[in-house]
């Protein structure tokens, strides 16, 4: 168990629709970091595409393998997502791989309707818990921010991660919306946003952050500039302060009717 883990946020301009180019560029990237878990943008590989009939891949394909490669050789866990067939749907799928290969996953709960994601893409049934060096991590993509109660925290988490391509013509929404859930669930909170403009036009600025459980805070990445942020998360101080002020014990009970939550791992 690690009382203090240490997390990058690598904001970035996405090579649109270039896999081998987002590979080639982050593999850099991801060798500045030194840290125990990195996170990288909503659909890294590709740019966020709501057509996915040529850019979905199978366990087979190239980008998982990618993400496994690269958490051995930097020895840290990755976190990202991208466009992933399964029978004959198709997810928006985040992956969680640790340095040793092995990895989780999880499908995006929210398909974004405004953009007919919707339409191509189906939607995620289960909430999953990652034990990874001791943290427990609850992982979650973009639009899943507008919907708190998929992201109550049932004393079951302590990290709450976003990754995202969110516009920034709702940027300050996202900033108040990450400090929301991390006061209402006594969490901290890191979400990763992309800058610059798409293949359809739609631009971003970034507002990478790292939050404290007050919602305070720690790490805030410049707007319209790639960059890499990093902070220590202390365990110890998390619940130091759930116990001074034990809000979750007065957490409302309810169950999501289709809600299949996952646990994986039991690190020592």
């Amino acid at each position: 168990m690690k009382k203090n883990l240490s997390i990058s946020l690598i904001q970035r301009e996405i090579f649109w629709q270039d896999k081998q180019k987002n590979f080639d560029y982050l593999q850099s990237k991801i060798a500045q970091t030194n840290s125990d878990l990195v996170l990288l943008p909503e659909m890294f590989n590709t740019g966020f595409n709501i057509k996915p009939f040529d850019l979905a891949e199978d366990l087979n394909g190239p980008t998982l393998n990618w993400l496994i490669e690269q958490a051995k050789a930097f020895k840290t866990a990755i976190v990202g997502s991208f466009i992933f067939r399964d029978n004959d749907k198709f997810y928006n799928r985040l992956f969680f791989v640790k340095p040793d290969g092995n990895y989780a996953f999880y499908d995006k709960r929210h398909t974004f309707t405004m953009a007919d994601e919707h339409k191509f893409f189906s939607k995620g049934n289960r909430n999953i818990i990652i034990n990874y060096l001791g943290w427990k991590i609850k992982p979650l993509i973009c639009y899943d921010l507008r919907f708190p109660v998929w992201a109550r925290n049932k004393d079951s988490y302590d990290l709450l991660i976003y990754v995202a391509n969110w516009p920034d013509s709702r940027i300050d929404q996202w900033e108040n919306l990450l400090k929301a859930r991390a006061i209402e669930n006594q969490a901290y909170v890191a979400a990763v946003n992309r800058v610059g403009t798409d293949g359809n036009g739609f631009y971003y600025s970034g507002n990478s952050l790292i939050l404290s459980p007050k919602g305070q805070i720690i790490q805030k990445a410049h707007l319209h500039e790639e960059q890499i942020i990093t902070a220590t998360l202390d365990l110890e101080q998390l619940q130091q302060m759930r116990k001074k002020f034990p809000v979750l014990l007065d957490k409302d009970s309810f169950t999501i009717d289709d809600e299949q939550t996952v646990f994986y791992w039991n690190d020592p």
